[in-house]
C-alpha cells in the first residue's frame, strides 16, 4: 500500500502538486517550507554520485608560463599532433590539450607541464 502511494506521489504534475500542497495547508495546516535546498531535493542516486571520485579527465592548458617552446614540444609530444597543431593550441588558451585521460595518467600530464613552468588544469 505505502509503495502504491509513494508511486502515485512520484507520478504527480505540478499542478497536481500544487493543488495537493493546498489542500494539505487547508484541511490539516501541513505547510512545506518557505526555502528548500537544491541537495535536499536531490535523489539519493545523484547525491552517491556526487560523491564518488572522479576518475576520467580532460587536460586543459591554462598558461604556457615562460617557457613557450618547451610546452609546445611537450604539447606535441602529448597530443600526437603536429608543431604547428601544437604551436596553436599554446597560442590559444584555454585549449584542451586531450580528453577522457583516467586520473594517473592525467596527473602525470600535469606535473610535466608544471615543471616547464605552464599552467594545467584537469577537469
Amino acid at each position: 500500500m505505502i509503495e502504491k502511494i509513494a508511486e502515485q506521489l512520484v507520478n504527480l504534475t505540478v499542478k497536481q502538486v500544487n493543488e495537493l500542497a493546498t489542500l494539505l495547508k487547508k484541511e490539516y495546516g501541513i505547510e512545506a517550507p518557505t526555502s528548500t535546498k537544491v541537495e535536499n531535493v536531490l535523489p539519493q542516486k545523484e547525491k552517491a554520485s556526487e560523491k564518488e571520485e572522479k576518475s576520467i579527465f580532460n587536460i586543459i592548458l591554462k598558461s604556457s608560463g615562460n617557457s613557450k617552446l618547451s610546452v609546445v614540444k611537450l604539447v606535441k609530444e602529448i597530443t600526437g599532433k603536429g608543431l604547428k597543431e601544437s604551436k596553436d593550441l599554446v597560442d590559444n588558451v584555454p585549449s584542451v590539450l586531450k580528453e577522457s585521460v583516467n586520473k594517473k595518467e592525467a596527473e602525470d600530464f600535469k606535473n610535466k607541464f608544471e615543471e616547464i613552468g605552464a599552467e594545467v588544469e584537469l577537469k
